[in-house]
């Protein structure tokens, strides 16, 4: 009787990075993907930045479903949803139809977070998570003028960087008194906000939009601080969720995100879960680079090897070439105090413990160069 496969729910890049490190290790055994899209390889990374790249949606496409599934080996179902997992038959329910698995490997990324708002014009505000969103929002802004930004974040600033620099009007809300509140200390988002603002990019901070409401044919936005936005696009970037409902429906645990150990398996010893919809031991993580470590880690695993995965320190490069940026953050809860230095065209800040040791870091314009040989003072994230 043939062993069922190894099935991988999700084709980002969590998904794409397991099959192609677990083909490396096992070149035979059969691997099941199901998308609920396309199916193709592109990096999700490049969605904010995709202008400045010079690529549209078509351009970042790197390969289709059929050559990942001929290169990697791959049974890929393509458009297809998930609609049950049953822990106990080891099976899950697609289109109707089971597939058995022999291990299952949930990497089903994370949904935007929607805003409660009101107003006619709410249902039109748009978001870019994935492939398909992105060319509706290229298809949306082709020919307007003014965009507005829901959210100061990472993502929201990188997309107002990419669209001032494609010749757009851009406005962002946040409810923060700063821009990436939650990355930089406040002098470093200073900084970095007044680049953007030089760069052309408009920030309404300590505020949030209350209601959007169509005016012709794009939107006046009202604050709630009384100001009022008009807008051609609305994008909304304020945060993502991690996609658990499926976990938590078949009886596996679920926080944040996903509930895995540092062998990235979840609390039914047969299913595992890495990427933006999991939370390794109490993080979630949703970055590029933990989910490279988690992927690593991972396949091992499915091939027989138990492996737990190391999450070094891992800086993150946020996409402004108006204000070039790496951040380490300091964990959760450490205690320390950031030790700020403003220089000509750059500013260094440090968060330092009580002892003097470094718990994490800022980089902003040309000191950005300093971050490898700072990366290495750091402690791992996860050991």
């Amino acid at each position: 009787m043939n062993r069922p496969p190894v099935v991988i729910i999700g084709s980002g890049l969590a998904g794409y990075t397991v099959a192609r490190e677990f083909r490396k290790l096992d070149g035979e055994a059969p691997l099941v993907m199901l998308s609920s899209d396309h199916g193709g390889f592109y990096s999700k990374p490049m969605l904010s930045n995709a202008f400045a790249q010079k690529k549209d949606a078509d351009a970042l496409l790197g390969k289709s479903s059929v050559q990942m599934a001929e290169e990697l080996k791959l049974d890929i179902r393509a458009h297809v949803k998930v609609t049950a997992i049953d822990v106990t038959l080891k099976q899950v329910v697609v289109n109707g139809e089971t597939v058995p698995y022999s291990k299952l490997v949930l990497a089903m990324g994370a949904d935007p977070i929607r805003l409660p708002l009101q107003g006619d014009g709410a249902d039109a505000v748009l978001s870019v998570n994935d492939h398909a969103d992105y060319r509706r929002f290229r298809e949306a802004i082709e020919g307007k003028k003014n965009i507005a930004i829901l959210g100061a974040g990472l993502i929201g600033c990188e997309f107002a960087n990419d669209l001032v620099g494609a010749g757009y009007n851009v406005h962002v809300i946040d409810l923060a008194p700063q821009p990436l509140g939650r990355l930089l200390p406040p002098a470093s988002a200073a900084f970095i906000q007044r680049k953007l603002e030089a760069a052309g990019v408009v920030f309404h901070l300590g505020t949030t939009t209350q209601q959007v409401e169509r005016a012709g044919e794009g939107f006046s936005m009202m604050l709630a601080n009384g100001e009022t936005i008009a807008a051609d696009v609305v994008l909304s970037a304020v945060g993502l969720r991690p996609r658990n409902t499926l976990a938590e429906a078949a009886g596996i645990k679920v926080n944040r995100g996903i509930v895995v150990n540092v062998s990235l398996q979840t609390s039914d010893e047969n299913v595992y879960a890495l990427g933006d919809c999991a939370e390794v031991e109490g993080r979630v993580l949703p970055f590029v680079m933990p989910i490279m470590q988690a992927a690593r880690a991972l396949a091992p695993t499915l091939a027989g090897n138990a492996t737990q995965v190391r999450y070094p320190a891992m800086p993150v490069v946020v996409k402004t070439p108006a204000c070039p940026a790496v951040v380490s953050p300091p964990d959760m809860g450490a205690q320390g105090e950031w030790q700020v230095e403003e220089l000509e065209d750059g500013i260094r800040a440090l968060f330092h413990s009580a002892e003097g040791k470094l718990l994490g870091f800022a980089l902003l314009g040309t000191v950005t160069a300093e971050k490898n040989a700072l990366a290495a003072q750091l402690p791992p994230v996860m050991e």
